[in-house]
């Protein structure tokens, strides 16, 4: 980044409730949650984040300008069977948390912060990395080369007596000899 007093350093422990913080403003920027049901994301997100920061499983940047905190994205690895796009692949990488303060926007901070996430994926060698796009961020990660995919979404309803529907039941037959 060429601003002058614009850093981008690695997220450490330390940086939990700020991550948790930015997590909450990109859901209230985006407009896809109501305060309470992001009262709890955060109070759950900070516990959930911190051995993942621990362990590398997550790895996250913080952009800051004359040390403010302006911006920030994060890279979760998970655990991934072997696919046909990646027939030798273990893990993916997944895109998350990606922020920038509503001053700092079209600076290309998104871009720097994603070109990170991908440059980690590509040092540990994994070859898939996914994200959620809104819809302002998706020409931002067309021009760094993802593409939409066929991923449907299933959300249980938040009650504990959640039952999904009946499977039908099926009479497989053995063939005929």
């Amino acid at each position: 980044m060429s601003e002058t007093g614009i850093q981008t350093r690695r997220a450490t422990l330390a940086d939990a409730a700020l991550i948790a913080s930015h997590r909450r403003a990109m859901f209230e920027a985006m407009g896809s949650a109501v305060p309470g049901v992001l009262d709890e994301m955060t109070r759950n997100f900070e516990p959930w984040l911190l051995p993942r920061l621990a362990d590398g499983r997550y790895t996250g940047w913080i952009t800051t300008h004359e040390d403010r905190p302006i911006a920030s994205a994060g890279l979760l690895i998970l655990d991934w069977p072997p696919h046909p796009r990646d027939p030798a692949g273990t893990e993916r990488a997944y895109i998350l948390n990606v922020y920038a303060d509503p001053d700092y926007r079209r600076r290309g901070l998104a871009r720097t912060l994603v070109g990170l996430c991908l440059a980690e994926a590509s040092r540990r060698n994994i070859r898939i990395t996914s994200l959620h796009a809104s819809d302002e961020g998706r020409p931002l990660y067309e021009k760094q080369g993802f593409t939409a995919s066929n991923e449907m979404l299933f959300v249980a309803p938040p009650t504990q007596s959640f039952t999904p529907s009946p499977v039908q039941a099926c009479t497989v037959s053995a063939p005929e000899p």
